[in-house]
């Protein structure tokens, strides 16, 4: 099986969102751009890192799939741990470069992500259950509902104990945010069960995902008619836990229901129509490099080095094309990096080099 781009798409479509989410809060003052401007740093921080989660957990079982070689367990685990590792380190790396004001051991969606591959890793052989799938979907529904239960006490503790709760809950915590890796694990396989069965199963199990898809954005939307004395579209609806956003009741069914349609759609576009997009697979082939990079440039040189706000939407949008251009063409570099170190690599491999 080689690379599968609709994948990299979606993670493409993960990193345009965040850096839409990202240059709203930077580039524009909330007291001139006013409410388009929050609805904007809210629509855009609804499903970026429920992707990153999701595909973390999705993409996990595709090697692993295709070999399905029993190995030892603590085997398994020191490649998964080896790998998580290096995620764990990057995020913690990147407080460093772009938050040096604040505290080394602050959390983020890099070490999140870092601990679900150490955690979901070794768990692979037991995918081959049926019985242990559904077992690993009710743990992260459990997971969720045992968050929501707690955050009236983790409040309380946040509150009670500042360093170490910017550790455990900071930016998209391991609680409750494992749970969309778990979900992506349990999707993965069962995608690549289909898969394996051919091209027709492959698109059944696509076309069933979109309709799951479209049943809970439809319920959101039959929700949002049906109870207007809810808080509006915003913050308020959701969960505040040390400052930081968690998706609450129908706004968590919105981002199931748009995760599932994405990867349904971009597997359509991608896979079964052959649209190539190559500029979003670079994005989404490139996306951790670009992580670092994007933050590096709008937010320590354009906000806090050079101090430039866009507060006028045509300005705004087309800085946001000019900047999505430059990390396309970053991303192009670096994979051109990454060619040549490799090519140096296989020639100083080969007898007599």
């Amino acid at each position: 099986m080689g690379r599968l781009t609709f994948i990299d798409g979606l993670r493409g479509v993960a990193l345009v969102l965040m850096v839409l989410n990202h240059t709203s809060r930077d580039w524009m003052d909330g007291a001139v751009m006013g409410w388009s401007r929050y609805y904007l740093v809210y629509g855009s921080l609804l499903f970026p890192a429920a992707i990153f989660l999701f595909l973390a957990g999705f993409s996990l079982p595709i090697g692993y799939h295709r070999r399905q070689i029993d190995e030892p367990l603590a085997t398994r685990a020191r490649r998964y741990l080896r790998r998580g590792i290096g995620i764990v380190g990057a995020g913690y790396l990147l407080n460093v470069l772009i938050t040096p004001e604040q505290p080394l051991w602050n959390g983020g969606v890099l070490q999140t992500i870092g601990l679900a591959v150490i955690l979901l890793g070794p768990a692979l052989p037991l995918l081959r259950s049926r019985g242990a799938r559904w077992a690993l979907v009710a743990l992260a529904v459990l997971w969720y509902l045992a968050f929501v239960a707690a955050v009236p006490t983790l409040k309380q503790w946040t509150w009670d104990h500042p360093l170490a709760s910017r550790a455990i809950f900071n930016d998209f915590p391991l609680w409750p945010w494992l749970a969309p890796a778990v979900l992506g694990l349990v999707v993965g396989w069962t995608w690549l069960e289909a898969r394996a069965k051919g091209a027709a199963a492959e698109r059944t199990f696509f076309v069933r995902t979109a309709l799951i898809g479209a049943a809970c954005v439809a319920a959101y939307a039959l929700w949002e008619l049906a109870i207007p004395t809810t808080p509006r579209f915003g913050f308020l609806r959701d969960f505040s836990l040390n400052r930081h956003w968690t998706p609450r009741g129908m706004t968590t069914v919105l981002i199931i229901g748009t995760v599932a349609l994405l990867l349904s759609f971009m597997y359509w576009l991608m896979e079964h129509r052959r649209v190539a997009l190559p500029w979003l697979v670079v994005l989404g082939q490139t996306a951790l490099m670009l992580y670092f990079t994007h933050q590096l440039i709008e937010f320590t040189l354009v906000n806090k080095l050079l101090g430039l706000r866009f507060n006028d939407w045509t300005i705004y949008w087309l800085a946001n094309v000019v900047f999505l251009v430059l990390l396309v063409y970053l991303g192009k570099g670096w994979q051109a990096i990454k060619t040549a170190r490799a090519r140096r690599q296989t020639e100083l491999s080969r007898p007599g080099a």
